[in-house]
Formats: C-alpha cells, sequence, structure tokens
C-alpha cells in the first residue's frame, strides 16, 4: 500500500473509501489481492453495467486483438467502426425513431460535454447555457462550469462563466412549477436571464443525489426548448444505457433531444469510450474542429457493438432490468420502513436508486458498515446523504438480494449504533 501514498497524488478519492488493493474482477464480484471477495454496487460509477469481464464481451474483444485488429486510429474509418455504427443505428437509433449523427470525441465523458457545449454555442451563435441545481457534467472547465457542486468547482481556479444555473425538478418542492419561473425569466426582457444556446439536463441527477426529473417536466421543458429556440442537450452519460431500464433514460417521456452525450457504460466494458449524438442539421462542425488523439477506441467499438447485438436486440433486457427495479425499490422501502420515513427517503429511478439519510456521515458510516460486510457501495448528493445502489445490470436475482441484505444489515447497524450513542 505504500507505493500509492508515495507516489499517487493526494486527488485520489474512490480508494480512501475502499483502501485495499484489488486484483481481479468477475460479473458483480471484484476481489482483492488476499482473494476476498466484494459484491460490486458501485460498478465503475456507471461504466460497468454489464459486470466486470463480461465473457461476451472478452471474447468479442480477444478474438478481435489476436486478429491483429486495429487499436488506435485517430478517426479513420476501420470495420470495427463501421460495424457499431450500423449496430448502433439498426439497433439502437431505428427502433427509437431517433436519427442522430455520431460524433467521436476523447474518450471520457466530459469531453463529450465539453463538445455538446462548444457545438451548441456555434450552432446558435450565443454564450450562455443553463443548467442545473445539483446537476453533474464533469471537470474540465466548461463542464465544471454547468456542473453544481462547489466542491467539484473549487478546483477550476479561474471563474466559471457562460452558465446560468436554474431550479431543477421538485427543487423548490412538488408545489413550485420551476418551468414556468424558468419561461417568465426567459420572456423578460429584464430579468438579466439571456436567451441561451441550450439546456443541459441530467433525467436522473446520478452524483446529484438520484434526484428525478418527472416525465411530464421533462415534456415541459422540451417544449419551452422549442418555444425559445433553444437547443436540448441530455448528459446521459450516468443514466443511459440500460441504467434507468430503458437504453436511453429519456425515452418514457417521448422526447427527442437536440444533442445526447452518452460515454462510461457505452463500450459495455469499461473501456474509454464517448460520444456526442447530434441532429443531423446541427452537424456544422468544421474537419478536426473539435478533435483528440484517442477519439477512436477500436477496442470500444467492439466491445460496444457486442454488447448492443448481445442485450439490446429484443425487450427481454429491458424487461430483466425493470425486473430488478422493482425489486430493488422493494427493499428499500423496506429498509425506509424499518427505520422510519423521517429518517430514510427513497430516491431515484430503475437501477440507480438509494436512500436518502438526514446527514453524509450517517451515509457514510453505512457505506463503511458495507464494505466491512463485503460491498462496495458509494454515496451520492449534495452532502454525501445519499446511499447510492447501483449494481451491474447483469446481477444475478440472488447476487441482487445478498447484496441488499447486505445493506439492510448494514443500516441496521449504523442505526443501532446511532440509538445507542443518543441514549447516552
Amino acid at each position: 500500500m505504500t507505493i500509492f501514498s508515495e507516489v499517487e497524488s493526494a486527488v485520489q478519492s474512490y480508494a480512501r473509501s475502499f483502501p485495499v488493493v484489488f486484483d481481479q474482477a468477475r460479473g458483480s464480484h471484484i476481489y482483492d489481492g488476499e482473494g476476498n471477495a466484494y459484491l460490486d454496487f458501485l460498478a465503475g460509477a456507471g461504466s460497468l453495467n454489464y459486470g466486470h469481464n463480461n465473457p461476451v464481451l472478452k471474447k468479442a474483444l480477444i478474438n478481435y486483438i489476436e486478429n491483429d485488429g486495429i487499436t488506435h486510429g485517430l478517426d479513420m474509418h476501420s470495420k470495427a467502426k463501421a460495424h457499431f455504427l450500423s449496430v448502433f443505428r439498426e439497433r439502437i437509433m431505428a427502433p427509437r425513431d431517433l436519427d442522430y449523427r455520431m460524433q467521436f470525441t476523447g474518450p471520457t465523458g466530459t469531453n463529450a460535454v465539453e463538445a455538446a457545449l462548444k457545438l451548441a454555442r456555434k450552432v446558435t451563435g450565443r454564450n450562455d447555457v443553463i443548467s442545473f441545481t445539483n446537476g453533474f457534467h464533469g471537470v474540465t472547465l466548461g463542464a465544471v462550469a454547468a456542473t453544481g457542486n462547489q466542491h467539484h468547482r473549487g478546483g477550476a481556479g479561474v471563474p466559471l462563466s457562460d452558465v446560468t444555473r436554474m431550479p431543477f425538478c421538485g427543487y423548490h418542492g412538488r408545489d413550485v412549477d420551476t418551468l414556468k419561473m424558468i419561461d417568465k425569466l426567459l420572456k423578460d426582457p429584464s430579468s438579466g436571464v439571456a436567451t441561451p444556446a441550450a439546456f443541459i439536463v441530467e433525467t436522473v441527477q446520478g452524483e446529484g443525489g438520484l434526484n428525478v426529473a418527472e416525465m411530464d417536466w421533462l415534456k415541459g421543458l422540451e417544449k419551452l426548448c422549442r418555444k425559445h429556440e433553444i437547443l436540448l442537450i441530455v448528459d446521459d452519460i450516468q443514466a443511459g444505457c440500460g441504467r434507468t431500464g430503458t437504453f436511453f433514460s429519456f425515452e418514457p417521456a417521448g422526447i427527442k433531444p437536440d444533442i445526447v452525450t452518452l460515454s462510461k457504460s457505452l463500450s459495455g466494458y469499461g473501456l474509454p469510450f464517448a460520444v456526442v449524438l447530434l441532429a443531423p442539421e446541427l452537424d456544422e462542425w468544421l474537419p478536426g474542429e473539435h478533435n483528440g488523439t484517442f477519439r477512436g477506441n477500436n477496442h470500444a467499438f467492439v466491445t460496444a457493438a457486442a454488447a448492443i447485438e448481445h442485450y439490446w436486440a429484443d425487450d427481454r433486457f429491458e424487461k430483466e432490468i425493470q425486473a430488478k427495479s422493482a425489486l430493488v425499490t422493494k427493499r428499500l422501502k423496506a429498509i425506509r420502513d424499518q427505520l422510519g420515513e423521517t429518517e430514510l427517503r427513497l430516491k431515484g429511478r430503475g437501477m440507480m436508486q438509494g436512500l436518502e439519510c438526514r446527514s453524509g456521515e450517517i451515509a457514510g458510516k453505512v457505506s463503511q458498515a458495507a464494505f466491512e460486510r463485503g460491498m462496495i457501495i458509494e454515496t451520492a448528493g449534495n452532502y454525501d446523504q445519499v446511499v447510492k445502489v447501483f449494481c451491474p445490470l447483469t446481477i444475478s436475482d440472488e447476487e441482487l438480494n445478498k447484496g441488499l441484505d447486505i445493506l439492510a444489515d448494514s443500516f441496521s447497524a449504523v442505526f443501532k449504533e446511532l440509538s445507542l450513542s443518543q441514549a447516552s
């Protein structure tokens, strides 16, 4: 362990919560160097929707490498890219009546966000972008300007400008119509709010605390964008690729964003891969105007195509996710009911649900208690107060129930400790 403290930067974070050296991983488990198994309810922060070393994807990747397939090719054409584009168009876009051009950006989600924001500003000729309270879009300068979390914003070192913050769905309570408020601000020439190039929004705010945008709110946001000739960007980096039950998280709302960002589980294997989906009429880029050395990860093309062909050929995988989501909801409600609705609040949608505690300290203790019991689970929210269930979508029912048993036991242990502490 000393090599990490001696050489690695203090910026490391997850390693502080889970201080062991990991060595292997399969499916829903990750193993340390001593062979101890941990159920993974973090899943690479949403990068491992299909689990660790998924055998279907691993086989496709090994075959490709053994046949000396292209590893790195900038944005040149390759058979792997052509196959991925064809599969994505035929299996993902066409059945959902979506027509997008696909831009391959640098390999991180934040790079996709940067590209989306740059394109929106380029196309509209406007500087400002509207993002939402508790939104998280990355930590490079453009993306972190659109991010609400002060901890991440504090690392920028320069003023973060050209972004206006508006209240997310439910931010002021269920009785406040935030879209009506935004509409009034946009219509009033003296409000001080300029017409933006775009809105950027997550349908479920993963890092922000599992805050869920209601479907009517999303429909209203799209309508508002059309009314004021503003582009709608949906950041589906964490909530996409099946995490909420459908491939795109916005599908149940029936909306068609102008721009969509995808990353994390798009490769299906944890390989770095990010894209921007954009309406064809917005494709005003000049050649190489937004580029990057690693914008063509052919290994990711291979595993992404294999994941789509295997899991998204029909609706069976969606139904499996939705059944597991219902189980998670049921089990989390049971924990909440046992410990009290005033103590815990159920949050999230699909397979990104969690329980909000009264404080980040309590949630942190639950995460630590779960780790001691053989499970990795993180916290989220503006005060890190939400314990966030984020296991692979391919997890078996047996493993899922085992993990939820550990979580229930961890909550009970922490609340028992709190009760004893208060009694003394």
